[in-house]
């Protein structure tokens, strides 16, 4: 990226303050233009702290004087948050959606979990068909160590903490969303985390101690894995839709043998 350049000049020394603020001011914006930009392109990420100025200096192109004014600009944005002794962060710009009264009902209602499942088919469908046209070697170098990960945790003795098993199950979808390089598909699904990671939590709770079921899941990722990284962007969706379209039939299938198992209880003990 070229280094910022301030060109023009004024003959006038009434007008030289002004122009000068006025050449500061757009160089700030400039700069943090292109901060915002690596927020949105997830390059920098919420709670992530910043680069040294040297690094970022060097990666916008810019002094050191204008990177500070750049970033004055965005913390006046709540966009930087800066600590004492601690250095600059990217702010947590979602404002912690997960504590609304809204998301606690969808959290607290068993039946918002189908709902979810089919939000969950429309974004990551849509994410692994622009994940295998768009992603980069760096991101399916990404993807892969997710894959490796959630593969060696399944791995792992019988009693492993479900919740670690759903962390790295999650952290797998996600980079594939990253992958698909559309900020907005990515940023939304990161305002639905705690809820994402509550459906996983179900499946890794409920079917993978069900030999049948976990052998599904395990195919469907390696399917899904495959066809992203293989630049197949039909096959990529389909393997996404195929995978959480299959979860939803199982636990709808644990509800019915639920019920079943409640009734049968029921007449054995003479309630009918």
């Amino acid at each position: 990226m070229p280094p910022l350049q301030i060109t023009g000049r004024t003959t006038d020394h009434r007008f030289a303050n002004a122009a000068t603020g006025l050449e500061r001011r757009q160089v700030a914006d400039i700069v943090a233009e292109r901060i915002e930009r690596l927020i949105v392109d997830g390059v920098l990420k919420p709670g992530q702290a910043l680069p040294s100025e040297r690094s970022l200096c060097a990666k916008l192109g810019v002094s050191r004087s204008a990177l500070r004014e750049g970033l004055r600009v965005l913390r006046g944005l709540g966009i930087i948050e800066t600590a004492h002794g601690r250095g600059s962060f990217v702010a947590r710009l979602s404002r912690a959606p997960d504590d609304s009264p809204l998301m606690h009902l969808f959290s607290s209602q068993p039946r918002t979990l189908y709902d979810l499942l089919e939000v969950r088919a429309l974004l990551e469908g849509e994410s692994a068909r622009l994940a295998a046209l768009r992603g980069t070697p760096a991101d399916f170098v990404l993807i892969g160590r997710r894959y490796e990960e959630m593969l060696g945790a399944a791995d792992d003795a019988p009693g492993t903490d479900p919740q670690r098993h759903a962390r790295l199950d999650h952290a797998f979808h996600r980079a594939i969303a990253e992958a698909s390089h559309n900020p907005v598909l990515v940023h939304t699904l990161q305002s639905l985390t705690d809820l994402m990671l509550s459906s996983v939590f179900a499946s890794v709770n409920n079917l993978y101690h069900r030999p049948p079921q976990k052998r599904q899941i395990d195919r469907q990722h390696a399917r899904l894995y495959q066809a992203v990284i293989d630049r197949q962007p039909e096959r990529a969706q389909r393997a996404a839709l195929e995978h959480i379209g299959s979860v939803l039939e199982n636990f709808r299938e644990i509800e019915q043998e639920e019920q079943r198992l409640v009734r049968a209880t029921m007449r054995l003990e003479g309630w009918t």
